[in-house]
């Protein structure tokens, strides 16, 4: 391992000054492109050496919808949880169908390639136009985030003046109380002096007799906090348990749940029993003085968790084959064939060489432990290769057995979900200090094949089934421990007060450790979400200071200062992660402090490729133009005789880096700025922000509002494989409003043959986007459509009809129904022979047909919106930077500040997720 210098010669910065002349000041760094571009296309990927034989479309496809399911889903973007979305989204896309020049190799086979050569294949990635355009795009971007970046330090500064002026009074008044102690308590033997001083600036604290009450001290703890929310002075209010007595759902200006007063005297006039009361709402957030507390709760009572139902062996009849003859396993073994054979449809992959390389080495030892294979004859079959074994037959079996289940009547399939939902019920919830509090994730995961995320090394390898004896419940001292399955028993039973979890078990994949924990909208988590964007307003109060010392550090003769100030300006500027140590068996991930010298390609006169797996495995590539210093810096920290597989910040550790970011602040680390960078860019959008007009357009301005943060804030991301169908079948919905606008027009004439002189003939001509093919497809489509809803209704009526004891309605009933369908297809027949379209509805007239025609115009208006923000929005990660990044307090503003209804915003998931955001701020509240 080659080691950098500890001093650099400035022989050495003047001569890269003359190569690459540094501007004034240090310029921020501008994201040009995220994945390979358009006009590229990727040699395979390989993994430890082999290629993954499989078809990258399909696997690509499959990766994206994968995580566009996750963006709604995703909880936190902590380095311990699962990767975050911009990264996630960093994958490259090889599905795209048309022909593309091959500029770049894949992740490992560049690893290979020199660095000149690197070079020279990225001066193709753009010419001309797009080139000009480019660097206008990346102007506005640096100019725009200049602005941001002063404003913020000119923020930072004016909020340590406030803390400073809220501190001189009251140190004032400490050292009056401190004179008045000394003199009126001769036996304090201890110096003034001393007692005044102080470390760190800290102000003194000076003993008294007399035992400040408590209220007061409360208001004055309260007062020299630096940050807390608004109505953090309903504190005091709570009870010991932190609950509020609940009564109509009124709350007080203090924050406390209170009930409407009751004429006479009488306090619940509606309820005097106390029967049918609203059950508790605990709203930690105007309680959040026991959030940093080490003791998590007092009393803590659950059910523990669900196991997954065991191994249903496979019909006699159901068999794997070797070389054609079927073969007989043990259940141990034919459940491990049935994981691989109920997946063959997925070409991501079956067709992955490495996943079935690890799939049959464990496959194989399952085998060897269970006795092996036997034929039909009775005698052992020693199964060797891969090649000749044959899980079609299983494959089938299961197929069966979904389309069965897919099949099963509506009432059935609901009957079932009732059953599955009673077992679980008492694991769904928690008692939690006497709250209750919905459980997470209560369901032990079942046995099966590890896939994993990007080219993981140990994707294919068997998870086990968990076993009771593997898992240790977390419970209070007086309740009542769940009782583990018949035969067996837990590993443990603790009762840890400052662990938030209620059960874990140790997977056999990697060695991490599987949690039970609360749900997304729990106190706890929201606690974590809130403390987590706390922190972020935290650094508001530094970043000046950060940005001043690393831009001063970028030109340190010391080399370990120039790579710690280079590397906090990547983390700050490129939403980097840190990067951690890892073991031989993990997969190659890196951050800042363990990028290697292949990870990075140098352009002159600015410009870098970055490639490399990030957090868990998923490939980070962008090409940034950053300062022209830190360019000069990244060259240094290159420079001979460093090599492929040699750190580029070999003089830093994560350690060291957060030792370092820890002094300006205790507690902050890389992904801090991430949270802060964004929610602060969303603040400024918001103070410009004059939104109008319709619900469409408000959403608009804040989806354009997002879509700077995340472009700004580096939340890029490749087109997702599913963008170009997504706005094929927009486009589809849009033209297909267009012709029944068009129809409504033809009716019009119908009604009133002379309107068309009045209107002019071009009012009534068809849109060009349309054409006869077209329209024929979508009349088709149309008469589909509508025989579908009349079978579904039909069948859900038969169903209510045998749940209430009554015979099902015969076929002939359907075929009547049916004749609506029937008729549609023959009215757009005559339409399209006779050429004019006859009025439909109720008495239709000139101004109903007016009315609908502009109903659909608007429709048609909100959907072209609609078209217009996915499309500017395609490489940009806005489900990044809105779920996992931007306070959402700041949408909750939006939401307020310009009437959107929030569910316009967060999905029911995001809305119990940010309940304490929701109902914590208005309009008025800042960043």
């Amino acid at each position: 391992m080659k080691r950098s210098e500890d001093k650099i010669p400035s022989s050495l910065d003047q001569k890269l000054d003359k190569e690459v002349p540094s501007g004034n000041g240090v310029a921020p760094a501008v994201s040009l492109h995220n994945g390979p571009i358009d006009e590229m296309d990727l040699d395979e990927p390989q993994v430890n050496g082999t290629h993954t034989n499989g078809v990258q479309s399909g696997k690509r496809k499959a990766v994206e919808d994968k995580n566009t399911k996750a963006e709604e889903e995703s909880e936190d973007d902590s380095d311990d949880q699962p990767v975050p979305l911009f990264q996630k989204r960093q994958r490259v896309s090889t599905g795209n169908a048309r022909k593309r020049k091959t500029i770049v190799s894949s992740e490992s086979e560049s690893d290979d390639i020199p660095i000149q050569q690197k070079r020279s294949t990225t001066k193709r990635l753009s010419t001309g136009t797009a080139k000009a355009k480019q660097a206008a795009e990346a102007e506005e971007l640096k100019h725009e985030k200049e602005e941001v970046e002063k404003h913020a330090e000119k923020e930072a500064k004016a909020l340590r003046e406030a803390d400073k002026a809220k501190a001189a009074p009251k140190s004032a008044k400490r050292r009056k109380s401190v004179k008045k102690q000394e003199s009126s308590d001769e036996s304090d033997e201890a110096p003034v002096a001393k007692r005044k001083r102080t470390s760190k600036g800290k102000e003194p604290v000076a003993p008294t007799k007399k035992k400040t009450p408590a209220k007061k001290q409360a208001k004055n703890e309260e007062s020299s906090e630096d940050v807390k929310p608004a109505s953090r002075k309903t504190a005091k209010a709570t009870s010991a348990k932190g609950k509020k007595a609940i009564t109509n759902g009124k709350t007080s200006a203090k924050g406390k749940a209170v009930k409407a007063a009751a004429p006479d005297g009488d306090d619940d006039p509606e309820d005097p029993e106390g029967e049918g009361e609203e059950e508790e709402e605990y709203r930690w957030w105007e309680d959040t003085a026991k959030g940093d507390g080490s003791e998590k709760w007092k009393t803590l009572e659950h059910a523990g968790v669900v196991f997954p139902p065991p191994y249903e062996p496979l019909p006699e009849d159901v068999k794997m084959l070797y070389e054609g003859v079927p073969v007989t396993l043990k259940p141990e073994a034919e459940e491990v064939a049935g994981f691989f054979g109920a997946m063959l449809n997925s070409t991501v992959n079956v067709s992955n060489k490495t996943f079935i390389k690890n799939f049959f080495n464990d496959f194989k030892e399952v085998l060897s432990k269970t006795g092996g294979a036997v034929g039909p004859d009775g005698k052992k079959i020693k199964i060797k290769e891969f090649e000749k074994c044959d899980f079609t037959p299983i494959f089938n079996y299961y197929e069966e057995k979904r389309a069965e289940k897919k099949a099963l009547p509506a009432a059935e399939k609901k009957r079932l979900k009732a059953e599955k939902d009673a077992a679980e019920a008492p694991y769904q919830y928690c008692l939690w200090d006497g709250r209750k509090e919905k459980v997470g994730n209560f369901r032990v995961e079942p046995p099966g094949l590890f896939r994993g995320r990007g080219e993981h090394p140990k994707t294919g390898h068997l998870k086990k089934r968990v076993q009771p004896e593997q898992i240790t419940i977390n419970i209070g001292e007086t309740a009542t421990v769940p009782a583990p399955p018949a035969g067996h028993r837990w590993k443990e039973v603790r009762h840890d007060h400052t662990g938030t979890w209620l059960a874990m078990w140790q997977e056999n994949i990697n060695g991490a450790y599987k949690y039970v924990m609360l749900s997304a909208n729990s106190a706890i988590k929201g606690q974590s979400d809130y403390n987590k964007f706390e922190k972020a307003r935290e650094l508001k109060k530094h970043i000046d200071r950060i940005r001043k010392d690393y831009r001063r550090n970028l030109k340190s003769e010391l080399m370990v200062e120039r790579q710690t100030a280079t590397a906090v300006y990547l983390i700050d500027q490129l939403a980097l992660r840190a990067g951690n140590e890892k073991g031989e068996d993990e997969a190659d991930t890196v951050g800042c402090c363990s990028l290697k010298f292949e990870h990075v390609t140098l352009k002159p006169p600015n410009i870098v490729i970055f490639d490399f797996l990030g957090k868990d495995s998923i490939r980070f590539y962008q090409e940034i133009e950053i300062d022209e210093q830190v360019f000069k810096n990244l060259k240094i920290f290159k420079k001979e005789p460093k090599v492929e597989g040699d750190e580029i910040f070999d003089r830093l550790k994560t350690t060291q880096l957060n030792k370092h970011l820890s002094d300006y602040m205790p507690g902050l680390t890389a992904k801090v700025f991430r949270t802060y960078n964004a929610s602060w860019t969303m603040a400024e959008e918001l103070r410009k922000m004059k939104s109008t007009g319709t619900i469409a357009d408000k959403l608009k301005d804040y989806t354009e509002a997002n879509r700077r943060v995340a472009i700004l804030c580096n939340h890029k991301r490749t087109i997702p494989a599913s963008h170009e169908g997504a706005m094929e079948k927009l486009g589809n919905q849009i033209k297909g409003l267009k012709y029944q606008k068009w129809r409504i027009k033809q009716m019009m004439i119908n009604l009133d043959s002379k309107i068309k002189k009045k209107k002019g003939a071009d009012f009534f001509k068809l849109d060009e986007d349309l054409d006869e093919e077209w329209i024929l497809q979508h009349q088709e489509a149309l008469v589909k459509e509508q025989r579908e809803k009349i079978e579904k209704k039909f069948q859900k009526e038969n169903e209510k009809l045998v749940e209430g004891g009554e015979k099902e309605m015969k076929a002939s009933e359907l075929q009547e129904r049916m004749k609506v369908a029937d008729e549609m297809e023959e009215q757009f027949k005559k339409e399209n022979r006779t050429k004019k379209v006859e009025a439909e509805g109720k008495s239709p007239t000139i101004d109903k047909l007016k009315a609908n025609l502009e109903k659909i115009e608007q429709r048609i208006e909100t959907m072209n919106a609609q078209a217009e923000s996915r499309e500017s929005t395609k490489e940009v990660a806005l489900g990044t930077s809105k779920i996992n990044y931007i306070d959402p307090r700041l949408t909750v503003v939006f939401s307020k500040k310009f009437d959107v209804p929030i569910e316009r915003l967060f999905s029911k998931t995001l809305r119990e997720k940010f309940d304490w955001a929701i109902k914590s701020v208005d309009e008025n509240w800042e960043f």
